[in-house]
């Protein structure tokens, strides 16, 4: 197949609107897919330095394009599975007692999910999935013109902020050109709380629904109380999300993208013919270490940590073995994350 340019036109984002900001010492380069079976995801920022780490004093050059003009997509890279994949979008299950709760995830059984990890043609739980007509809607409801929006989208840098537990990030618009401008969506996801805080301080959207490069989109009734558990709809289901991108880079609502998102693209990916760009933790190494951290932080209720990962040692999961480590990818002195 030969190369070709990107086919992307999407609305331009709103003018700047600057306003000071507490400096940060350092970001993290955070690269993850958001779900390999649909399309790539990934996402990227650079830090400078992290004093928990070894190798702060290491610098680590990303050898970017020095601008996106004349940037081409390849052709196919000729080592993707074709197949497709449909979701289910209603059902209606009643448990013993005769009860029916609909659920945003649905009722999967664990053999259905088993059956999910073939890549074959097939039609399984992604989310969004509704009850019957009498039956309320399980969450994440979006305005139509939002779904609009983001069914324009063929690149998309997306992030989000529930609980109005984070400040708002715009990317740093003197690193990102023209192209990227006026063809990547960037999509910031708010509830309803962060969005009244936001106004409250003055910094709401513009008459156009942007604040700075991000177009807002108000997401109403979350489908989980956890606001870190909400945050994972968009994270992981981006393709669900924006159906017709190629190309998504998720951004954690800490951190500022300080890179063009064409040029991201084209060094994690089309420069490496690789379908999407996975990380290892920039600090842990395994998973009973993240078990303990997520304890050490009262993330979630300690039972239930324990019973996911109990979970997942049935499954087959081991402890990392330090001695043979391998780096799972060339990372110089930035590690990533993958949650």
């Amino acid at each position: 197949m030969p190369e070709r340019r990107l086919p992307i036109s999407t609305p331009a984002a709103a003018g700047p609107r600057r306003h000071p900001r507490r400096q940060r010492r350092h970001c993290r380069l955070l690269v993850l897919p958001a779900f390999a079976l649909a399309l790539v995801s990934l996402v990227y920022l650079s830090f400078s330095s992290h004093p928990n780490l070894p190798f702060h004093d290491v610098p680590c050059q990303i050898e970017f394009l020095p601008s996106v003009d004349d940037l081409v997509e390849p052709g196919i890279y000729n080592n993707f599975t074709g197949f497709s994949l449909n979701y289910i979008s209603k059902e209606n299950v009643s448990s013993s007692n005769g009860i029916f709760e609909p659920l945003f995830g649905g009722h999967q059984s664990l053999q259905e999910r088993e059956e999910t990890y073939y890549a074959r043609n097939q039609t399984l739980h992604c989310g969004f999935v509704q009850g019957p007509e009498d039956y309320p809607n399980t969450g994440f409801d979006l305005d139509e013109n939002d779904k609009i929006y983001m069914a324009s989208c063929r690149v998309v840098v997306s992030s989000c902020i529930f609980g109005s537990s984070d400040y708002l990030r715009r990317p740093t618009k003197s690193k990102i050109g023209p192209y990227s401008k006026k063809n990547v969506c960037f999509v910031m996801f708010l509830d309803e709380l962060t969005l009244g805080t936001l106004s409250s301080e003055g910094t709401g959207p513009d008459e156009t629904g942007f604040i700075g490069l991000w177009r807002i989109v108000v997401v109403e009734k979350l489908p989980y109380k956890d606001m870190r558990r909400a945050g994972k709809v968009p994270k992981f289901l981006a393709h669900r999300l924006f159906p017709f991108a190629m190309y998504s880079i998720w951004l954690d609502s800490k951190l500022r993208l300080n890179a063009d998102p064409m040029l991201i693209v084209e060094y994690f990916l089309w420069r490496n013919k690789a379908e999407y760009a996975i990380s290892v933790h920039y600090d842990r190494t395994c998973v009973s270490e993240e078990v303990l951290q997520n304890k050490r932080l009262n993330k979630y209720n300690h039972t239930a940590i324990d019973e996911q990962f109990y979970f997942y040692q049935s499954d087959g999961l081991v402890k990392f073995n330090e001695s043979g480590r391998e780096p799972v990818l060339p990372s110089c002195s930035y590690h990533y994350l993958m949650i």
